[in-house]
């Protein structure tokens, strides 16, 4: 019930619900679609991941290769995907976040 005591309508919730479904959809295509770069070593490794986390790139200088210290390269790769997905992550929460604050306010729904 709606404070007040009136009834929800129903068909503008399911209304309200199916535009947020497909508002949802559209912007999770676009993370699929979106990449976003992070980087280590002062650019010597860079990771491209799309904005839904998957990893589509990763481009290493020759100068980031030492065959006596491959430890550091991994140190690098590691620093470099880490960094791409969390600017996936920011994205994620720029493109998903308002759509979800959006739930809390369709009245008649306990959120």
């Amino acid at each position: 019930m709606i404070p007040g005591g009136g009834q929800p309508n129903m068909q503008a919730l399911l209304q309200q619900a199916q535009k947020m479904q497909q508002d949802l959809a559209a912007a999770q295509q676009e993370l699929a679609e979106t990449t976003v770069d992070g980087s280590a070593g002062g650019g010597l490794v860079r990771a491209t991941v799309t904005g839904s986390g998957e990893l589509r790139g990763l481009v290493i200088d020759p100068k980031a290769v030492d065959p006596d210290d491959t430890e550091t390269l991994a140190d690098l790769v590691v620093a470099a995907v880490h960094n791409a997905n969390e600017a996936a992550q920011k994205l994620q929460q720029d493109k998903l976040g308002p759509l979800a604050q959006g739930l809390g306010g369709m009245p008649g729904l306990p959120f």
